[in-house]
């Protein structure tokens, strides 16, 4: 039996179609208020047989912060996915984010150690490395190093990893991935499918940092595949960066205006503009009391040039990447169905 965490989102809907296509068997953590529809939508864009597919699913209810639910629900299972953690950006959420994340992946960690798991699969992120200083790019040896200038976000990824390596260490196996910005449909109002949506609605400014992305099924698949009994002894205990091509923000977002035939962001925001946007932003939200759009985080390092480097699940596994046009082309055609309607 396999254990996945984080179903309802991006990459854990995206692995559940994967690992039910394969016809294994899942139970996967939702909360008692989790709306399934998105997971459902998310099989039927690439199969008819959707229905069927969702239908095998175990879902549980429980809570990554409730450690003896878990301990419940994990007997009986023999590897786990664990993609659930909070995605903020927001100063006011920093603290819940970290506490929820960390305090989360230890539990699970201490469940699975004592039910007797073998292996689990923990989804980071870049944001759990650290930054080079001579522009190299970043590869899985980089190391964090603490800072002001960290996000919560960032914090809560290295230290949640963290309690993998502790896992490890008390003799738990695992493999970590870490991947860049993910490109895949989703729920429109969330992730990076809300830049989908943005410049359908018009977006006019870009910026000219440069990152990673990469493909959503070129996060799962390579999960699966050092999962597998083929692969996983050579690599167990790893973290295995994931990113497809570095490209500038400015590059991504013509593509995708392309793409979904809108109008080129045509306004450079430089880091002056961009702190008087988060600025007026954060304003806004405190009149509306509603979650301001653009916050200080989301905004820092928007020109900054990253570049990572994903090879190593390629030289060890012989992982092909899809290529990022081709990645926005395919989520642009799903999400452009959408938001048509």
């Amino acid at each position: 039996m396999i254990f996945v965490t984080g179903g309802t989102g991006l990459v854990g809907a995206h692995l559940l179609f994967e690992l039910c296509s394969k016809g294994e068997k899942v139970r996967a953590l939702k909360r008692p208020t989790s709306n399934l529809s998105q997971v459902l939508k998310t099989f039927a864009y690439y199969t008819d047989d959707a229905q069927r597919l969702f239908d095998t699913i175990e879902w549980v209810d429980g809570d990554i912060l409730d450690y003896y639910s878990l301990e419940k629900l994990l007997a009986g299972v023999s590897e786990i996915y664990h993609c659930a953690a909070i995605v903020s950006f927001e100063s006011k959420e920093r603290q819940r984010m970290i506490s929820n994340n960390v305090e989360g992946t230890g539990n699970l960690v201490n469940a699975a150690i004592e039910n007797g798991v073998k292996k689990i699969c923990h989804v980071s992120s870049i944001a759990a490395l650290g930054k080079t200083q001579n522009g190299e790019p970043v590869t899985e040896e980089t190391n964090w190093v603490p800072s002001k200038k960290n996000s919560g976000y960032s914090e809560s990824k290295f230290f949640s990893e963290a309690e993998i390596w502790r896992g490890i260490e008390e003799g738990l196996d695992a493999i970590i991935v870490n991947p860049s910005i993910i490109f895949g449909p989703a729920n429109r109002e969330s992730g990076s499918a809300k830049i989908f949506k943005t410049i359908w609605d018009g977006m006019k400014f870009y910026t000219k940092g440069v990152t990673g992305f990469v493909d959503v099924f070129d996060v799962v698949r390579p999960m699966i595949k050092l999962m597998n009994k083929e692969h996983f002894e050579s690599c167990k205990n790893q973290r295995y960066l994931l990113s497809s091509e570095n490209l500038s923000y400015q590059e991504v977002f013509s593509q995708i205006a392309e793409n979904l035939e809108k109008p080129k962001p045509t306004v450079w925001a430089t880091d002056f503009l961009m702190g008087f946007v988060w600025r007026a932003a954060t304003f806004a939200s405190w009149i509306t009391r509603k979650p301001s759009l653009i916050t200080r985080e989301a905004a820092t390092g928007r020109n900054t040039v990253n570049n990572f480097d994903g090879s190593k699940v390629t030289r060890e596994i012989g992982y092909e990447y899809l290529s990022v046009s081709e990645s926005i082309k395919r989520t642009a055609q799903f999400l452009k169905k959408d938001m048509a309607k």
